[in-house]
């Protein structure tokens, strides 16, 4: 039986909350074993758990702010649209991605694809 809508949400914005703010393990611990991340989509499938902890750790100790803004979730997958706000130096770059996951019957993240392009950084 797929993840409840419910428990998949809860994922969504926790996945959010630690991108933004977490350290790499807490990002880590979202995932299934055998998950695949690819981000964006286009720039090849991370397959192991070293290449997506190597990806996930690039973002740690930024300083960061990051929300949920629409998603839709539906057996076990969702499609979600947030902002994730990346403050550097007197810059702040903004980038709303949308995600595509799949979960496992707990919950745990077993694909993501994340849908931008360089076009979609606003900087201010």
């Amino acid at each position: 039986m797929p993840a409840s809508p419910e428990k998949i949400r809860e994922v969504i914005e926790q996945y959010v909350a630690r991108v933004a703010t977490g350290s790499t393990a807490e990002v880590m611990a979202l995932f299934a074993d055998g998950a695949t991340v690819e981000d964006p989509v286009g720039s090849g499938v991370r397959s192991t758990p070293e290449a997506i902890r190597e990806f996930y750790a690039t973002l740690e100790g930024l300083e960061q702010a990051g929300e949920v803004l629409s998603a839709r979730i539906a057996d076990g997958q969702a499609a979600f649209l947030f902002e994730l706000r990346t403050r550097a130096g007197e810059q702040t770059f903004t980038l709303a991605p949308i995600d595509v996951m799949t979960f496992d019957d707990d919950g745990l993240i077993t694909s993501m694809k994340a849908y931008w392009s360089d076009a979609d950084l606003q900087v201010s």
